[in-house]
């Protein structure tokens, strides 16, 4: 069977002026043509030839000797080439753009941006990308609690948080707990392995363990106090959502922030505010 996304070797059967027709043996039946530009000097019926099959601009099933930069099932960054009506268009190294249709963006793409995208067979059984990659991740990585590592926001959810591609292949999640910052579809970000899932899968932070983080956030709240003339008209008792607005921190974070900048007497709280000494 001829497989539409995915290099195989097959066999020449037939030789024509426009180039020559493959399959999967004599008398298998299915055939697709390799355009004679690809074809190797020399190349006879009964010769193997590894080939990539596509469908070109007329939809048709083609061959290709070229190596794509994805293939069926997997995932990949890809550059934006250009934008249409249907979607963008990806360059993937072959000579017709890959199509990532409006429906598969997890956001607005523009020529130039590089996305990590997975390819698919839609219902018109044409080759396509999604940004939907979270069923193509890997889930056996090599990573343990505590490690550090790298990983790219594909994907975010108000209901579980910011799902990432660590080393743009394996299965992260930066639980909505976690996920205080301002994150965007397509930002690398230096990350910390909390838990491994029984399936694999990561729990993410961009936060260090407590007490290194603490040192972090109670000197960025102190700078972030200087820059308000050095009062904030709220405390650690405000509202989370005004806490994570004007600071990006939990309020569980900001609570351990000030009671560090309290405890080093660099900052008070009166009247309702927190003014720097």
């Amino acid at each position: 069977m001829l497989e539409l996304g995915k290099r195989q070797s097959l066999t020449v059967v037939k030789t024509v002026d426009f180039g020559v027709y493959l399959s999967e043996g004599e008398g298998a039946g299915e055939e697709v043509l390799l355009p004679k530009k690809e074809v190797p000097e020399g190349t006879k019926t009964g010769d193997q030839l590894e080939v990539f099959l596509y469908k070109d601009s007329k939809d048709r099933l083609i061959a290709t000797r070229e190596e794509p930069a994805i293939q069926l099932g997997e995932v990949a960054l890809l550059k934006v080439a250009e934008t249409g009506k249907i979607g963008a268009f990806l360059d993937w190294g072959l000579p017709k753009d890959l199509l990532l249709p409006f429906r598969e963006q997890t956001r607005k793409v523009e020529p130039g941006d590089e996305c990590l995208v997975a390819l698919y067979i839609d219902k018109s059984s044409r080759l396509c990308a999604t940004m939907k990659v979270y069923h193509y991740l890997k889930k056996e990585s090599p990573y343990e609690k505590g490690d550090h590592v790298n990983g790219r926001i594909y994907e975010i959810s108000n209901n579980f948080g910011a799902f990432v591609a660590v080393d743009d292949c394996y299965s992260g999640l930066i639980p909505k707990r976690e996920a205080a910052e301002h994150y965007q579809v397509g930002e690398v970000l230096s990350l910390r392995v909390t838990a491994v899932k029984a399936d694999g899968k990561l729990d993410l932070s961009s936060r260090e363990r407590i007490p290194e983080q603490m040192n972090r956030d109670a000197e960025e709240v102190l700078r972030r106090l200087e820059e308000k003339g050095g009062v904030f008209d709220f405390t650690d008792k405000a509202d989370p959502e005004l806490i994570k607005e004007e600071l990006g921190l939990t309020k569980n974070a900001f609570k351990r922030a000030v009671g560090r900048l309290l405890k080093q007497e660099k900052i008070e709280i009166s009247n309702g505010k927190i003014v720097k000494k």
